[in-house]
C-alpha cells in the first residue's frame, strides 16, 4: 500500500506546487515561477534542435539552440528571432545525433501545470510568473567552459548573454 500512496503524493506535491528555485532555498517573490541560484560559473542550457524549421507546435516565448546555422533563437510574433549576432558560431552534436527524442517528454512548473497543453520540454505555465536566469558576473570571462546555447543574466553588464559556441553574445533592452 505504501508503495502506491509515496508515488502519487509525490506527482500530486510536484504539481500543485507552482514555484521552482533551483541552486538556492526560495524564489525571491511571489512573482517568480523559477530562479536559479546566484553562481559564479553556470548558465541555462537551451534545448539543441537540428534547425528551428524543423520545431513544430512552437508557441511565442520559446528559445532554443538552432544546431544547423549555430544560433540561439527565440520565437517572437509567429518567427524565430535570432540572439546570436556572430555567425562562427560551433557545435558538436556527435553525442546527440544518435539519440532519438522522447516526444512525451516535458515538465511543466506552474499552477495550471495539469491541465496545460503547451508544447515544450520545460514549460512555465503562470500567466502572472517570471523566471529568472542564472545570473554570472562577466559571463564572457568567469564562465571557463560554456555549452553552446548557453543563455545566463550578466551581473555587470546588466544584460542577457547567450553563447553561440564560440562567442558570447550581449542583449539590453
Amino acid at each position: 500500500m505504501k508503495k502506491i500512496f509515496i508515488p502519487i503524493f509525490a506527482f500530486i506535491s510536484a504539481c500543485v506546487y507552482s514555484q521552482v528555485a533551483i541552486g538556492k532555498s526560495s524564489v525571491t517573490n511571489s512573482s517568480v515561477s523559477l530562479e536559479f541560484g546566484n553562481t559564479e560559473s553556470k548558465g541555462l542550457l537551451l534545448p539543441w534542435v537540428t534547425s528551428a524549421g524543423a520545431v513544430s507546435g512552437a508557441v511565442d516565448g520559446t528559445m532554443i539552440y538552432d544546431t544547423a546555422d549555430k544560433k540561439v533563437k527565440y520565437r517572437k510574433n509567429g518567427s524565430w528571432f535570432d540572439l546570436s549576432t556572430d555567425t562562427t558560431g560551433t557545435v558538436n552534436t556527435v553525442l546527440q545525433d544518435p539519440l532519438s527524442e522522447q516526444a512525451t517528454a516535458k515538465t511543466v512548473i506552474g499552477s495550471n501545470a495539469v491541465a496545460d497543453t503547451t508544447p515544450g520540454i520545460l514549460v512555465l505555465s503562470d500567466t502572472n510568473k517570471a523566471m529568472i536566469l542564472p545570473k554570472v558576473d562577466s559571463p564572457h570571462l568567469n564562465i571557463i567552459n560554456p555549452a553552446p546555447g548557453m543563455i545566463v543574466y550578466d551581473n555587470v553588464k546588466h544584460q542577457l548573454a547567450v553563447f553561440n559556441g564560440t562567442v558570447w553574445s550581449f542583449w539590453k533592452p
